[in-house]
């Protein structure tokens, strides 16, 4: 089977091939076909009334090239089938985004015609409808098979899906283009990139602080609202069976309820458009905020999010894996589409904001609306803290760039002699050894 590599073409979220598709196609008529039958048209008449032996050899020569050309309307291309697969992730792989994909075409194209080569073109749409072309080309086997392999360059985060895949194919000459359509409808999805935060140092401190004496759990009692079902644990009272899921699965299982444990955190995630300079660093606040739930989930901490943009949503905290796995799909599709204050929100959602909890702001800004938005929370008795991320200056010998260093720290201080946590992320790498501590503001 022949391989081929390919280049792509920029044009501005199940992992394998559900099967063998066929391809659709069309042969359009071109100026290339109006040419051929206007110049066997003259060389008839040039035979006959001129004749001779050049008018002869003339029009046996158009006749069997205008034949060949015919002829390649059977070439295959419409009747062709194919099926795509990648080569370096399975079903059981969470993509990440800055992740690249290895993906094979292969493609089988019925009939005997002779086929110089195919070319392939491969369409990858995202969620916004920005669109890459990959396009490649290559020379089938005897066995009129061919694969074609292309690496994605590093994705985005967000949804995506295959468009529709053309096959050409072209004479020997060149005159006459053959076009096929492939349908295989896919799909990816894009979660957001995350880092593996160890320990929140601080945040276990103000736990501590609040007469909070264990950072799991399982040393608190439970209440009396059902959080799901679990397996049977021997020693479980008649009192926790679930009796329903019992009878349908066949096995033991045991009500799940949720607990008194640790005050409940919620996440704002600010979406605000004018807040960004640029798309990286809308990103990093993402990532931020994908990590903190992943650390959340590892931790079985009550975590919610609020994120208002075009369209407002709000997840309550919560400590189930299915709550965290519905934010995470929330946060493959956000944007900074959203023109609200952060103060106009936390106003407009106090009311849903439990009493009590932790507040944890991811934003660019800085300023004295966000200390105010800060004084706000605390007003409401809520223990606030401000992850300020930012992108870093390109250039660290520029003394425009110092400044703006030891104005970023001066930022970090002010809100801490405030009694305000915060913490600045300039780079996703950098937020567990923050939070672990390893960088202290006076």
């Amino acid at each position: 089977m022949n391989r081929c590599a390919c280049r792509y073409d920029w044009r501005s979220e199940p992992y394998e091939s559900t099967g063998i598709q066929t391809i659709r196609g069309t042969s359009p008529v071109s100026g290339s076909f109006m040419a051929t039958c206007i110049l066997l048209h003259f060389s008839l008449f040039f035979l006959l009334f001129q004749g001779g032996k050049l008018a002869s050899m003339l029009f046996i020569i158009m006749t069997l090239l205008s034949i060949y050309l015919f002829l390649g309307n059977w070439s295959g291309v419409k009747r062709a089938q194919g099926s795509r697969k990648f080569t370096n992730a399975g079903t059981d792989v969470q993509l990440e985004a800055g992740q690249s994909l290895q993906i094979g075409i292969q493609v089988q194209i019925p009939g005997f015609w002779p086929i110089p080569y195919v070319i392939i073109k491969d369409q990858l749409i995202r969620q916004n409808g920005e669109e890459t072309v990959f396009t490649g080309s290559l020379v089938l086997d005897w066995k009129r098979k061919g694969e074609l392999l292309y690496s994605t360059p590093p994705l985005r985060r967000g949804y995506y899906r295959f468009g529709a895949t053309e096959c050409l194919t072209e004479d020997i000459f060149g005159f006459f283009q053959h076009k096929g359509r492939i349908e295989l409808q896919q799909s990816l999805t894009l979660y957001p990139q995350t880092v593996s935060i160890r320990e929140w140092v601080q945040f276990h401190q103000m736990l501590k602080g609040m007469q909070h004496h264990s950072t799991t759990t399982r040393a608190h009692r439970e209440t009396t609202q059902i959080n799901g079902v679990r397996e049977y644990i021997y020693g479980d009272r008649l009192s926790r069976i679930h009796w329903n899921a019992t009878a349908k699965t066949g096995t033991w299982k045991s009500k799940e309820f949720e607990r008194e444990s640790l005050p409940k955190t919620i996440i704002l995630l600010d979406r605000t458009s004018r807040s960004y300079r640029d798309a990286a660093e809308f990103e990093l606040a993402v990532s931020v905020a994908a990590s903190l739930f992943r650390y959340g989930a590892s931790r079985d901490l009550a975590l919610g999010l609020l994120s208002i943009g075009k369209e407002s949503t709000y997840f309550e905290a919560k400590q189930s894996q299915n709550h965290h796995k519905q934010i995470l799909k929330h946060l493959v599709g956000v944007e900074a589409d959203s023109f609200h204050t952060l103060q106009h929100i936390v106003k407009e959602r106090s009311r849903d904001l439990p009493a009590g909890c932790f507040f944890v702001i991811i934003s660019p800004q800085k300023g004295a609306a966000i200390m105010q938005v800060l004084s706000h929370l605390e007003h409401l008795q809520m223990n606030p803290c401000h992850i300020w991320v930012h992108t870093k200056p390109a250039n660290l010998f520029n003394p425009q760039a110092a400044d703006s260093s030891n104005l970023q720290e001066d930022w970090i201080k002010a809100i801490r002699s405030q009694g305000y946590m915060g913490y600045e992320v300039g780079q996703l790498t950098d937020l567990p050894s923050l939070l672990g501590g390893a960088k202290r503001y006076a």
